[in-house]
């Protein structure tokens, strides 16, 4: 069988399903694992598909957003380790920037019952924090339904005023080469004044984030630090040359 008639088998494979293992696109084309690994390797370095283990996903489209709910329900455990470890960074006296997302809000469960300042552009992160006591300033602007976040012009102007010893930031896409993205560019420009206000900005995201480019880059990766649950080796190594990344297991 031909490169190009494979390609389109595992392409028509991908677009019924999310995901597919190696051994599916091998009894689809009756090729050998080896040429089916190269294959992956090939359309992940043309854009068509993201590699993750044992197999292949499909990339997300570069606008396409899942609501708070949505996000919520997807990779729950992974986002709990995940806040847990970035919650124990912060110190006695911090003044920090928490960002929208439902990465960053697992970090809400975490932080330790000291005297720290939160700044936020979450709505409901906003409600989080006061039910926990801790002493929380909103960012202004225009509420963005999907994603209960500030964005826009007021957004900006006030976020100005505040300085902050750590940002925790979440993405929609983490890669090599156009580091750290987000579907909208409004919100993109939120995060990306965030961590130029800040001491340390750290990005929260599950395993899942890496490969995948949305619309909107935020900044290149070695303007911060990655939190994550895991990533595969190669992601790894790419990396790593480019920022510190942190792994965190239960």
């Amino acid at each position: 069988m031909l490169t190009e008639e494979r390609h389109r088998i595992i392409l028509d494979l991908l677009r019924e399903k999310e995901a597919i293992k190696i051994q599916d696109i091998v009894d689809a084309t009756n090729a050998s694992e080896s040429t089916i690994r190269r294959d992956l390797t090939q359309l992940e370095d043309e854009k068509f598909l993201k590699r993750v283990h044992g197999g292949a996903s499909r990339l997300q489209g570069k606008l396409k957003e899942l609501s708070v709910s949505e996000k919520s329900s997807r990779n729950f455990h992974e986002k709990q380790v995940i806040g847990q470890y970035a919650a124990s960074l912060v110190e006695e006296g911090d003044c920090i920037y928490l960002d929208a997302g439902t990465t960053t809000l697992s970090l809400i469960d975490h932080l330790p019952d000291s005297d720290i300042v939160v700044v936020t552009n979450g709505l409901t992160h906003g409600e989080a924090l006061i039910q926990k006591g801790f002493k929380t300033y909103m960012i202004g602007g225009c509420i963005k339904p999907v994603t209960k976040a500030m964005v826009g012009s007021g957004a900006i102007e006030s976020l100005r005023q505040y300085r902050f010893d750590k940002a925790f930031m979440g993405a929609n896409g983490v890669h090599e080469e156009y580091g750290f993205t987000t579907p909208d560019p409004e919100e993109a420009q939120v995060k990306r004044l965030a961590i130029e206000l800040a001491r340390e900005a750290m990005f929260l995201t599950d395993g899942t984030k890496f490969g995948e480019i949305a619309f909107s880059k935020i900044v290149d990766l070695d303007r911060a630090m990655i939190i994550t649950n895991g990533m595969d080796d190669e992601h790894r190594t790419t990396m790593m040359k480019q920022t510190t990344i942190k792994v965190v297991t239960p």
